[in-house]
């Protein structure tokens, strides 16, 4: 396929870290990643972002880790998931992306089952129960905190700042990266939706770069620009962590994170995305409060939007039946009704992923 100048070639790199830098050296000072702080949405560019992937990786490598090792990342949504998932798999170590609803007695099973020293946690409310769980830990565990650090109750783990990662500035690309190849594992995924324990899923970098090759393809039909996603599904999920993270890096896309399903609804007008990776279940509830709200309005209104479903519809799978009388009542609908959808959604949606 002939690609736009800043989508990366997926089908022919060797890594995800590979990608990565190949889109930081391209674009630089774009922004990059979005996250709320003190109420407003605020950027990190592509330099940003890789100036601490490299200074977190000569972290962990001075901390021990060795290609191979597993490191742990319990983290919602935000930048630093990204930073700490490029920078473990930078230096050939395997990310091992978790959920953060999470019990002690998951935490224990995923430390004992992937043999990790390292856990990265965003929250002293979440590292609760990951102290828990290393407590037990059959081997040594050093958790890293990364907000309010001091607030973590003192215990028998070896527990730190995240910052003790990062020192000094200007760190090389991780020369790891050059012997990385696309059969390498880079992530263990612990299943949700299995009986028992969750299962550790072994993928692989050429595992996730051929499925935002095959994303890309599908995408592509509707024309790739400057792409906005808006990630808000669990990252520890392959289906986000590929969807919403890796294949939003290939197309040199922004990624904004949702602050939590409830703001979801105002994070979608502030972000104003392009493109959004969801489940049904939440394009149904989207669709439920749509026709609630209309149960509110005229019955001329009503009327006014049902056309504007049906000529919808009609315009896209039966293109060629559209009647002259039909493109105008389209272009009256459009303005009317559209429009106004359109816009509870950021106004520049152009697709809605489900998996």
């Amino acid at each position: 396929m002939g690609l736009p100048a800043k989508v990366v070639d997926t089908a022919t790199v060797t890594s995800l870290p590979a990608m990565f830098f190949e889109q930081a050296e391209r674009l630089a000072d774009r922004n990059f990643l979005w996250a709320k702080r003190d109420g407003s949405y605020r950027p990190l560019t592509w330099n940003e972002v890789a100036q601490q992937i490299k200074a977190l990786a000569t972290g962990l490598r001075n901390a021990g880790v060795q290609p191979g090792e597993r490191v742990i990342i319990v983290s919602e949504n935000r930048p630093e998931f990204l930073i700490a998932d490029l920078a473990v798999i930078s230096i050939g170590a395997v990310a091992v992306p978790t959920y953060t609803t999470n019990t002690a007695v998951n935490h224990l099973h995923i430390i004992q089952n992937s043999g990790a020293k390292i856990i990265i946690v965003s929250t002293p409310g979440l590292a609760k129960s990951v102290i828990a769980a290393a407590t037990e830990a059959e081997h040594k565990v050093s958790i890293y905190v990364v907000d309010h650090p001091e607030n973590v109750m003192a215990s028998s783990v070896d527990t730190r700042p995240w910052a003790d990662l990062f020192e000094g500035d200007d760190h090389p690309v991780p020369a790891e990266i050059a012997s990385l190849k696309r059969d390498d594992l880079c992530c263990l995924i612990y299943t949700s939706g299995t009986g028992g324990m969750p299962k550790g899923v072994m993928l692989t970098h050429g595992n996730i770069l051929c499925n935002c090759y095959g994303a890309l393809g599908v995408l592509e039909t509707l024309g790739i620009g400057d792409e906005v996603f808006l990630s808000f599904l669990p990252l520890s999920h392959a289906y986000e962590h590929t969807g919403g993270q890796f294949f939003p890096i290939s197309m040199g896309a922004e990624i904004y994170y949702a602050e939590r399903v409830e703001t979801l609804p105002a994070n979608l007008v502030e972000a104003r995305p392009t493109i959004m990776t969801a489940v049904p279940r939440l394009y149904e509830s989207m669709r439920l409060r749509i026709l609630q709200g209309l149960k509110r309005q005229s019955n001329f209104r009503r009327k006014l939007f049902d056309l504007a479903y049906r000529l919808g519809a009609k315009r896209y799978e039966t293109p060629h039946a559209m009647t002259l009388w039909d493109k105008l009542l389209d272009f009256f609908a459009e303005k009317l009704v559209r429009k106004a959808v359109r816009e509870r959604f950021g106004g520049r949606l152009k697709a809605m992923v489900a998996g």
